[in-house]
């Protein structure tokens, strides 16, 4: 109610000191459209008409866009140039337009009132603005309006032509909007000091702006650019926008370009030849809240869970939860990895998890994710990445993304998988693809022994988690398969609360590494050889293995550490 009061008086007190000047029910004067056409002849000289072919349509010098007029006076002839525009009768217009050149005249004829005309005798080399206004009249629906130079005088040029006014009906030229995003954005080139971006051209751009870390760096139009006197080994956030007469876009998705060389300022410690490996959770869910720095030396590797998807495809960012860690800061976390691996040990970040969804289904998504996976070992000190993805894999562009990574990261590179039993049951399946593709850079696959039921062994046969047996006749799939017996290890749940399902005590587990390794303590099944090298176990979690007072590490540790 008395919202409703506060604005209708100053519209009484308006009518009242006659700001406005007509006012009927039920209708709104509409905005001025500009009803030239073609007025920044970007499309050549279409709509135009000039005397003796005086004119023509360049792309330099332009005031704006990528089109401009340039004509030239040459004997008895000033160069016009004209169009007959759509008026409406009774109405005023403002017409105008950039300029340069010496001499240049802007007008109107057979506007029904008085013809009007403006000049500018030389505009000192740069662009300058004409501008004149004229009344049509009662009966004048068309207008001519034109520009020339003088005799005798150099060329002219003029960009950005207009007549604003009421819309008359014959069509309208209202100017560019602003363009849209580029795509494509890319690094496709990298050295020590220097980073090349590429992009998809967007249409109607005038030109692009390049930001580096979310500050404007350069101003060009086309792409690539080259970016130069960056840092060694160091990850840059490039975006690029496209601009014209109308405005700059939006900026494109982020991508990470990487400098080369510079040497790694931290390098990763060899994993051990029988490694404990434990996922390290970055969230609270009711299992002890942990710092890296709280996990128990008995782990060789710790896995950090979980990287974010991000907007760009297959692209991954990293973000610690410090408010759910009690005040754990990014510095702590990263002086906390620096300990680690100065201790030995390997601190990956995982890639996935139940609810991940990063998808590498192209080569641009496998660039991305190298690239992004790059930046941030260099910004955290990760040892290398783990692959955890529960909703299948490409194996063709995987395995592209993980070899670029490798490349870029060096032979200390540290690279795990945790396949689900169901993606591990078969050479034919998508993540043992991967792994096979993989194999000279892989580290280890402690594929889910839970979480999965009853399974097929490598017998044939058909076994029951939460047995001693599941977990050596799974292995056996992957061991004669094809890995190598240091890439295999057993995935299980720290504790009841870890997993939905497949729990078993830490006991089991060290049976089931005798069985693989020394044909010891196997249940019913008893592999035809054993596996002397390898490589260990896996849990979830290290945070779920401390609220259950360390039990697994304390067990399992000392067992795998002392494997043949």
């Amino acid at each position: 109610m008395n919202r409703i009061r506060s604005l209708a008086l100053p519209l009484a007190a308006a009518l009242a000191a006659g700001a406005l000047t007509a006012v009927t029910a039920g209708t709104a004067q509409a905005a001025d459209v500009n009803v030239a056409r073609n007025g920044g002849f970007e499309s050549g000289l279409a709509d135009w008409s000039c005397s003796g072919g005086s004119g023509a349509a360049v792309t330099s010098p332009v005031f704006s866009g990528s089109g401009a007029l340039r004509a030239t006076p040459a004997g008895q002839d000033n160069a016009q140039c004209s169009q007959t525009v759509t008026v409406k009768p009774n109405s005023t217009y403002t017409l105008s337009a950039q300029v340069q050149g010496s001499y240049v005249y802007l007008g109107a004829t057979g506007t029904g009132t008085q013809d009007v005309s403006t000049w500018t005798p030389g505009s000192g080399g740069g662009w300058q603005k004409l501008s004149t206004t004229f009344s049509t009249g009662p009966g004048t629906t068309r207008v001519t309006v034109w520009t020339h130079g003088w005799y005798g005088q150099p060329a002219y040029t003029v960009d950005e032509f207009s007549v604003f006014g009421p819309d008359g009906g014959g069509g309208t030229d209202p100017g560019p909007g602003v363009p849209g995003a580029p795509s494509g954005a890319a690094v496709s080139g990298q050295s020590a000091n220097a980073l090349t971006l590429s992009w998809n051209a967007v249409s109607g751009a005038s030109g692009y702006y390049v930001y580096q870390d979310g500050v404007r760096v350069r101003t060009v139009t086309a792409s690539p650019v080259q970016l130069t006197g960056l840092a060694a080994a160091t990850s840059y956030s490039l975006q690029v926008s496209a601009y014209n007469a109308a405005g700059e876009g939006p900026r494109s998705a982020a991508v990470t370009g990487t400098t080369t060389g510079g040497g790694s300022p931290n390098p990763n410690p060899a994993v051990p030849r029988h490694a404990l490996t434990g996922y390290w959770q970055n969230f609270d869910n009711g299992a002890a809240v942990q710092k890296i720095s709280d996990v128990s030396a008995q782990y060789d590797i710790i896995a950090v869970s979980f990287a974010d998807a991000t907007t760009t495809p297959g692209a991954i960012s990293f973000t610690l939860d410090s408010a759910g860690l009690g005040g754990y800061t990014p510095a702590q976390f990263k002086a906390d990895i620096a300990a680690k691996k100065a201790a030995g040990k390997s601190v990956v970040l995982s890639i996935g998890g139940e609810k991940g969804t990063i998808s590498v289904n192209d080569s641009a998504s496998a660039n991305n994710l190298a690239n992004s996976a790059y930046a941030l070992m260099q910004e955290y000190g990760f040892s290398g990445i783990d692959i955890d993805l529960e909703n299948g894999l490409n194996p063709t562009y995987m395995t592209q993304a993980l070899r670029s990574l490798s490349a870029k990261a060096g032979s200390s590179f540290v690279l795990t998988m945790a396949p689900q039993t169901i993606d591990m049951q078969s050479t034919a399946g998508g993540y043992f693809k991967t792994a096979l593709n993989v194999k000279d850079i892989l580290t280890v696959v402690n594929m889910q022994y839970y979480n999965s039921g009853s399974m097929n062994g490598c017998d044939g046969k058909v076994y029951s988690q939460g047995t001693v047996d599941f977990l050596t006749a799974l292995a056996c799939i992957q061991l004669e398969g094809g890995l190598d017996p240091s890439q295999v290890g057993l995935g299980v749940p720290a504790s009841p609360s870890g997993a939905g399902s497949g729990y078993v005590s830490p006991a089991v587990v060290n049976n089931a590494l005798d069985c693989l390794a020394r044909g010891t303590n196997c249940g019913s099944f008893k592999p035809s050889r054993t596996y002397p090298g390898l490589r260990g176990a896996m849990t979830w979690s290290t945070n779920w293995d401390a609220k259950a007072g360390s039990a697994w590490s304390d067990t399992v540790g000392p067992k795998v550490h002392a494997l043949p």
